[in-house]
């Protein structure tokens, strides 16, 4: 941010004070920001610390890093050319400790850092750990672990030694085939040319306009045997980039759901509901674990889906009892079997039904989920609720929560678009709202073709 650029121009200009005052404004600004955000501010300022060896307050901001820094693996995985890894962070808190010679202290941390960087392969890392750490081995007078320590180094330093040689030798390789091939591409041109030339000196016109003619034909034959091919590439390239799209909306899906279950346990935790919680907690962790087996797959069977969706609204129902009741009727004359649903496609609307309109009521309100028969190839899924509809919803929400539902309804939409695209129109979602005094209510209509 803005205090970062600032405290690094006093910095580089020797006026240490004023950097430090803008850093420190910096970090009280980052702490309120995502955690990665926070966590390279942190790192930022204990890169200042430590070049003005204030290797105390260096080694608390790496110290809390760290732990963020664990939060941030478990959703995410970080390069090893990222400074966010914990393996850096280890070695830069035992290089602190070493440069105030408490070695013991630093060894530990530069043992951590090793045991990391070896994990997630990160030589460079391990190799600059075993160095320091053989020097803090030798400082403390244990000559054996510093010996086998610095063998360690050496290890490492002929191991990316050879690995780059390796890489120097696939480039030159690599440059030697291209010069090859160029080559050949030129003496080829070459003795096309010569031939043409020859070609068209020794034969009549007649000859020459029957060239013309063989090269259109040729030159026809590939625009269309390139058209072809291009035509398969583009096929690829959309149905993969499809495939990754839907891979990313998969995995934004169900966020409110996830946050407000986890309110539910804690307002149960806090009113010392003990026994509510853990029902609500085994039945949440069924559904996640449902979820999760199916959060790969871009169709899964009908009776899956309904067993879902009875699981969810169970669990919406167990946290608003006053609110709503509900029901889910099934067609007896539909063949379940027959057909297929994208995973977790009617919870957002459940979603909505129940937070965006029934939790608002005064009085009880109600909920209908139907699943019906259209004609032999098709069937209708219904949800419909009388609570207060979405225009009255939208006044009362926030806009960072308009602007939330906005976008997981966008995510809903672009997600049965890619879906219609790749399955030829096989799901059709429909929203009405009901037209009544008090209440409107909405109405949800999605149409299933079978297979």
């Amino acid at each position: 941010d803005l205090n970062s650029k600032i405290a690094e121009v006093y910095d580089a200009t020797g006026k240490t004070s004023e950097a430090q005052m803008f850093y420190s404004n910096s970090l009280n600004l980052a702490s309120g920001e995502n955690k990665k955000r926070a966590v390279e501010e942190k790192i930022k300022v204990a890169d200042f610390q430590s070049k003005n060896r204030a290797y105390e307050e260096e080694i608390q901001l790496r110290k809390e890093a760290l732990e963020d820094i664990e939060d941030i693996e478990h959703d995410s995985i970080i390069d090893n050319e990222s400074s966010l890894t914990a393996q850096k962070q280890n070695y830069k808190i035992g290089n602190a400790y070493y440069l105030q010679k408490d070695y013991d202290s630093a060894i530990p941390y530069f043992e951590k850092s090793i045991r990391e960087a070896e994990t997630k392969q990160d030589l460079v890392v391990q190799k600059d750990a075993y160095r320091k750490l053989s020097e803090a081995f030798r400082d403390v007078g244990n000559y054996d672990k510093a010996l086998a320590s610095y063998q360690e180094y050496v290890n490492l330093v002929e191991t990316l030694y050879v690995k780059k040689e390796q890489e120097l030798s696939q480039l030159a390789r690599f440059n030697r085939d291209i010069i090859a091939k160029q080559t050949r591409i030129n003496s080829l041109e070459t003795d096309r040319q010569l031939s043409q030339s020859q070609y068209l000196l020794s034969n009549e016109r007649s000859k020459r306009q029957e060239w013309i003619i063989y090269s259109l034909i040729g030159g026809l034959i590939l625009l269309l045997v390139m058209g072809y091919f291009m035509f398969k590439y583009i096929r690829q390239q959309r149905l993969a980039n499809n495939l990754l799209a839907l891979k990313s909306l998969r995995s934004q899906m169900n966020p409110h759901f996830i946050f407000n279950a986890l309110n539910s346990v804690n307002s149960f935790i806090a009113s010392s509901d003990e026994r509510s919680a853990n029902q609500y907690l085994t039945e949440f962790s069924q559904l996640m674990r449902a979820v999760l087996e199916n959060s790969e797959q871009d169709f899964i069977p009908l009776e899956k889906e309904i067993e879902l969706l009875q699981l969810y609204t169970k669990l919406e129902h167990f946290r608003f009892k006053d609110k709503f009741d509900y029901k889910i009727t099934v067609d007896e004359t539909i063949k379940i079997s027959d057909f297929q649903i994208p995973p977790m496609l009617l919870q957002p609307y459940i979603e909505n039904a129940v937070w965006h309109g029934l939790r608002y009521k005064t009085e009880k309100g109600h909920l209908w989920i139907d699943i019906n028969k259209k004609s032999e190839n098709e069937i209708t899924i219904t949800i419909a609720d009388d609570g207060i509809g979405r225009e009255r919803s939208k006044e009362l929400k926030t806009d960072n929560q308009k602007k939330q539902n906005s976008k997981g309804m966008g995510n809903i939409k672009k997600r049965v678009t890619i879906l219609n695209e790749m399955y030829k129109d096989k799901v059709d979602v429909y929203i009405d709202d009901y037209q009544a005094i008090d209440d409107k209510g909405t109405k949800v209509v999605v149409t299933l073709k079978k297979d």
